[in-house]
C-alpha cells in the first residue's frame, strides 16, 4: 500500500502547477493533504483526482486546511469541528482551524491521520527585532504553539488506543513544523534559536516518538542521512543547494513502521516543477 503525505500550500496554486500528474504518476492508496487553504465550493474541477476525500478546510479563509484521500470512502471520518472526535482541552481553541482529520480505512485495518501544526514563534527572550521579519509578540505565537504541542500529544495517544483496541493500526501524516534531530536540518548549529528547532519543540517530539508508542518511519529507513528534506524556501538557492528542513512526517505504529519497505521524499528535478514548497514523502507498506 502506497501512503504519501505533502503540503499542498494552497491546492488550487498546487492544481495549477502539476498536483494531479503527480498523482496519477504515484499512484497511492491515501494521501494526507495540508494547507489546503480551500472551502469545499471553490476547489478545482476534479480536485482530488478521482479519490475519496475526507476534507476539513476550516473557518480561517485562505489558510490552514487538511484531508485524507482514498481509493474507498473510508468507514468512518474524524474532525475536531464536525464534533466526531473528542476534542483535547488544549486544542479546542485550535478546532475551527482545520488542522487534523482522521479517517478509518475501509478496505485495510488501519486509522490515517493528517496534522498541520501551527508554525509558532520565539520565546519572548529570544526575540530580538533585529534579527525578525515579523513584529515582537512577546512570546504570543510561541505560547499558542506549546498549547497546541500539548494537547494534540494527548490527541495521538487517544488516537494509537483508540485504533489498537479496534484492531488497527494509527499513522499519522503531515506538516509538524519541527526539525527533531540535526541531521533533519541544513546547518543546525545556525537553527538552535529559530522556530522550528527550539530545544521544547524537539522535546515535544522525543515525548511522542518512542519504539512502542509512534515511529519515525522515514528516520528508520534513512537513519545517517541528512534529511531527506522536504521544505526549501523558495528564496534564493535553497532548492537547487538543498539546503532545507525535514518538517513533514509519517509516524506509525510499530507495527505498521516494521511493514515499511521504502521512503523517500518526492524531490522535483528542478525549481520549475514544484508543485509547493514541500515535496511528498511516500512510504509503500507491505499490507
Amino acid at each position: 500500500m502506497r501512503i504519501a503525505t505533502v503540503n499542498v500550500n494552497g491546492i488550487r496554486a498546487a492544481h495549477r502547477r502539476g498536483l494531479l500528474d503527480w498523482m496519477q504518476r504515484r499512484d497511492c492508496d491515501v494521501i494526507a493533504l495540508q494547507e489546503v487553504r480551500c472551502p469545499r465550493e471553490a476547489l478545482p474541477d476534479n480536485a482530488f483526482g478521482g479519490y475519496a476525500a475526507a476534507y476539513d478546510p476550516g473557518t480561517l479563509g485562505g489558510r490552514n486546511g487538511v484531508a485524507v484521500l482514498t481509493r474507498a470512502e473510508p468507514a468512518a471520518v474524524r474532525t475536531w469541528q464536525g464534533g466526531e472526535a473528542a476534542v483535547p482541552r488544549d486544542v479546542r481553541g485550535f478546532a475551527h482551524e482545520g488542522r487534523f482529520i482522521e479517517v478509518d480505512l475501509a478496505d485495510a485495518p488501519l486509522t490515517v491521520a493528517s496534522v498541520y501544526i501551527p508554525k509558532g514563534g520565539l520565546p519572548a527572550e529570544l526575540q530580538d527585532p533585529r534579527r525578525m521579519r515579523e513584529a515582537p509578540d512577546g512570546g504570543a505565537a510561541f505560547e499558542r504553539k506549546r498549547r497546541f504541542l500539548a494537547g494534540f500529544a494527548r490527541q495521538l495517544d487517544q488516537s494509537r488506543r483508540t485504533a489498537r483496541a479496534a484492531g488497527r493500526e494509527f499513522l499519522v501524516m503531515g506538516d509538524l513544523n519541527i526539525a527533531h534531530r540535526g541531521t533533519d536540518v541544513s546547518n543546525w548549529r545556525r537553527q538552535v534559536r529559530n522556530v522550528g528547532f527550539l530545544p521544547t519543540e524537539r522535546d515535544w517530539l522525543d515525548g511522542v516518538i518512542g519504539p512502542r508508542t509512534l515511529v519515525d518511519v522515514v528516520r528508520t529507513r534513512h537513519p545517517e542521512a541528512d534529511g531527506p528534506y522536504t521544505w526549501w524556501s523558495w528564496l534564493g538557492q535553497a532548492f537547487e543547494k538543498d539546503t532545507g528542513w525535514r518538517i513533514d512526517y509519517h509516524l506509525a505504529t510499530p507495527g505498521l513502521a516494521r511493514r515499511a519497505r521504502t521512503a523517500w521524499v518526492d524531490k522535483e528535478d528542478h525549481r520549475g516543477a514544484r508543485i509547493s514548497d514541500h515535496a511528498p514523502v511516500v512510504v509503500d507498506y507491505d499490507l
